[in-house]
C-alpha cells in the first residue's frame, strides 16, 4: 500500500477523516501529546518531523492557562481561551517550517469548563469566515460524569455547531481514572471504567450523520502511570462495541467508529498493539512527556550544581560567571530534547513512524 501524502500545517475537514481511515488501514495510531507552551509545542513538532508522521498536539483547559500566563485572571475563562489561541495560532505559524501536518485539538472538557470552548468555538467561526477552515481541528467533551443521554444530548448539540466548520468532537464514555488537570477520578466505581457496546452504539445512534466525531471508549484506562497490575486494560472492549455497531447498523466498514485511547502513559507496547488494531487512531500521552521533559533538566541541574548558586563564582574559580549555565535557553532544551526522545518511542509503538510522505 502507497503511503499517504500530506503537506505541512493544520490538518481539518475530510482531511483529517482521511488521516483516521488510513491509519485504521495501516494499522497505526498518531500520538496526541498535551503540551503546555511553546516548549513542548516545539518539542512535539520536532518529534513529528523526525518521525515523519503527522502528530495531534492538545492544549487542555490547565494547559491554555498556563500559555496564557498564571499571574493572569482566568474569570469566564478568558485566560484558557487567550492561551488556547495563542498556542494554535504558534503552532499554525511553526508547523510550515517545521515541515509537519498538525492535528489541534483541545482535550478533557467538562461541563463545567464548557465556557473555555464555547470561546473557542467563537473565535474558530471568526477563523473559519476569514479563512474557511477552523482554527481548531477536533475538541473534545468529556461529558462521562454525567448520564450517557445528558452527555449524548449535549455532545450532539456542540456537533452541530462545530460540522458548519467541518470540525470534529471528540466524546468520552465511561470514565478514565486517576486525576489529571483538575479533574479527579481516583476513587471512581471500578465499573464505570469499562464502557459497555451497547453504549457505544447509543452514541454512534445520536452522533452518527450529524457531524464527524471520536469515541473515547473506557477499558480500564488511567491516568497517570502506576505499578504493573494496578490497571487492568481490556482492550478487547474497543473490539466488541466495532463488531456490534457493524452488525446491528450493517455499515459497510468493519470498524466504523475512530477510537481514542486515553491515559496511554505507562501502557505496555502490546497493550498499544492491541488497541491499535480494534481501530484506535488516537492515543493520549501526558504524563510519560512530563517526565521525558523534567528528568533531563534534573540530571542538568545535578551536574551542573556548583554553577547554580550564584552568578559569579563556581569550581571553576570564585570569579568565574555563571551566565552560561544559568541561562534557560540551557537547560530547558534538554528538557524539549528529553520529550522528543519519548514521543518517537510512541510513534514506534502505534506503528505510525515512517508510514506517512511528507512533503513540505
Amino acid at each position: 500500500m502507497a503511503k499517504m501524502k500530506l503537506s505541512s500545517g493544520v490538518v481539518t475537514g475530510s482531511q483529517l477523516q482521511d488521516i483516521f481511515e488510513y491509519c485504521k488501514s495501516v494499522p497505526c495510531a498518531l500520538p496526541a501529546v498535551n503540551v503546555v507552551g511553546g516548549n513542548t509545542a516545539n518539542a512535539a513538532m520536532q518529534a513529528a518531523k523526525e518521525a515523519n508522521s503527522p502528530i495531534i498536539i492538545q492544549y487542555s483547559n490547565g494547559g491554555g492557562v498556563f500559555n496564557a500566563g498564571k499571574f493572569l485572571d482566568n474569570t469566564d475563562q478568558r485566560a484558557a481561551i487567550a492561551g488556547s489561541i495563542a498556542g494554535a495560532e504558534h503552532i499554525r505559524y511553526l508547523s510550515k517550517l517545521y515541515g509537519v501536518p498538525v492535528i489541534l485539538h483541545t482535550d478533557h472538557c467538562a461541563r463545567k469548563l464548557l465556557p473555555w470552548v464555547d470561546g473557542l468555538l467563537a473565535a474558530g467561526e471568526e477563523y473559519f469566515i476569514a479563512h474557511g477552515e477552523p482554527l481548531y481541528s477536533s475538541h473534545m467533551l468529556d461529558l462521562s460524569e454525567e448520564s450517557l443521554e445528558e452527555n449524548l444530548a449535549t455532545s450532539k448539540a456542540y456537533l452541530e455547531r462545530m460540522a458548519k466548520m467541518n470540525m470534529t468532537l471528540e466524546i468520552e464514555l465511561g470514565v478514565t481514572g486517576g486525576e489529571e488537570d483538575g479533574v479527579d477520578n481516583a476513587d471512581v466505581d471500578a465499573s464505570r471504567l469499562y464502557t459497555q457496546p451497547a453504549e457505544v452504539l447509543q452514541a454512534y445512534d445520536v452522533l452518527n450523520g450529524v457531524g464527524d466525531f471520536t469515541v473515547a471508549a473506557s477499558f480500564g484506562n488511567t491516568h497517570g502511570v502506576y505499578k504493573p497490575g494496578n490497571v487492568k486494560l481490556r482492550p478487547v472492549i474497543l473490539k466488541n462495541s466495532q463488531d456490534k455497531i457493524h452488525t446491528d447498523r450493517g455499515t459497510a466498514n468493519d470498524k466504523p467508529l475512530n477510537l481514542v485511547f486515553h491515559g496511554g502513559s505507562g501502557s505496555t507496547k502490546e497493550e498499544i498493539k492491541e488497541a491499535v488494531s480494534y481501530g484506535v487512531v488516537k492515543m493520549n500521552i501526558d504524563t510519560d512527556t512530563q517526565w521525558a521533559f523534567t528528568k533531563p533538566i534534573k540530571e542538568y541541574m545535578d551536574e551542573y550544581d556548583g554553577y547554580l548558586h550564584t552568578q559569579i563564582g563556581n569550581p571553576d574559580g570564585p570569579d568565574k560567571p555563571n551566565k552560561k549555565r544559568i541561562d534557560p535557553r540551557a537547560w530547558v532544551h534538554q528538557g524539549e530534547k528529553g520529550m522528543v526522545a519519548r514521543l518517537l518511542e510512541a510513534f514506534e509503538d502505534l506503528g505510525s513512524r515512517d508510514q506517512f510522505d511528507l512533503t513540505k
